[in-house]
């Protein structure tokens, strides 16, 4: 690959990162190309699997050794989500751990060397090139500033939520979500057999479903494998079965096969603000929806939602609003 095609950030975390025979690419594929014979890679979202080969997929929640003390990391932008992950490498890399971390400059903050001080005795930043920086973190601490073990755990509503630290909200309820829960048993009403948490996060949405409807079919989706497996987490913590897929959107459901979508979408996609995804996410549930099936969203107040799920599913009907959040029901045509 040409590096003066690299995006500033591949481009620095390759100029940065010391000599190794092979490397962890976690969270940025677009370095996979570059990190050379014997190197494995991992992200958190399924859509970008496609750019990791599957023979070179290493997750670092699930593995228990690691070949390479030398890791290229995209820097997460939430901090729960860089503490576990350093934790996690902290644990797996050995004494020569090498940690090259890369962002853009308007996605950093200090408080990431804080988080990254409580398991790395060396933690030090490079000189900012086109608006893009690294972070090397290395010399493990013998005894590192734990704050609390991940994945972890809350009870909200008499559900025991459990969450790894790329989930939103964590094991929190958001206020969005809390809004649409106020009225889970009109939701309850409209399912037959099957219902469908989109986007499903921590698994809040579907433990409050599979807890209200025992005798249903709860599905979980997320594009998130975190999410995922925290919504995996909750169910087992609750004894509640929920069906969980690792998936972009509704991929695996077929056309006209659940009764009820739940939502509470997404507007952003890591940094940067993304609707496309969630318009795919309204569309997919369109397409899964049996005629008469419904599809229960909130959302934030200034997005336009509404007319969009009008055009795209069916009549729509403002079911609740705060001064922050909308809740929605449309009925699939």
């Amino acid at each position: 690959m040409d590096t003066a095609t690299l995006d500033p950030v591949d481009e620095l975390i390759v100029a940065e990162s010391p000599l190794a025979k092979a490397v962890w690419v976690l969270g940025r594929p677009s370095l996979v190309p570059l990190s050379g014979k014997g190197a494995t890679a991992w992200s958190d979202d399924c859509r970008d699997l496609t750019a990791i080969p599957k023979s070179l997929r290493l997750n670092p929640l699930t593995t228990e050794e690691c070949s390479t003390p030398v890791v290229w990391l995209g820097l997460p932008s939430s901090l729960d989500e860089l503490d576990e992950l350093l934790g996690i490498l902290w644990r797996l890399l050995g004494p020569d751990a090498h940690i090259v971390a890369g962002g853009r400059i308007k996605h950093m903050a200090r408080s990431m060397n804080d988080v990254a001080a409580r398991w790395f005795d060396d933690v030090h930043a490079s000189l900012g090139v086109r608006k893009a920086r690294v972070l090397h973190f290395s010399s493990p601490r013998e005894h590192p500033a734990v704050t609390g073990e991940w994945p972890r755990a809350n009870t909200v509503n008499g559900l025991m939520i459990r969450a790894h630290g790329g989930v939103f909200h964590t094991t929190g309820l958001d206020a969005g979500t809390s809004l649409l829960l106020n009225h889970l048993d009109a939701i309850a009403a409209d399912v037959n057999t099957d219902v469908v948490d989109l986007g499903c996060g921590n698994g809040i949405i579907s433990a409050h479903l599979a807890r209200r409807l025992p005798d249903a079919t709860v599905h979980a989706t997320d594009v998130s494998w975190q999410a995922v497996d925290s919504t995996r987490l909750t169910a087992r913590a609750n004894g509640l079965d929920i069906v969980t897929h690792w998936c972009d959107g509704l991929s695996v459901l077929s056309d006209q096969s659940v009764d009820v979508v739940v939502t509470n979408p997404p507007f952003h996609r890591g940094t940067a603000q993304d609707h496309a995804p969630t318009l795919a996410m309204l569309a997919d549930a369109a397409r899964v929806l049996r005629p008469g099936g419904s599809l229960w969203c909130v959302y934030n107040n200034h997005l336009p939602w509404a007319s969009h799920l009008r055009r795209t599913v069916g009549p729509t009907r403002q079911v609740a609003r705060n001064r922050q959040y909308t809740v929605t029901r449309t009925v699939r045509g």
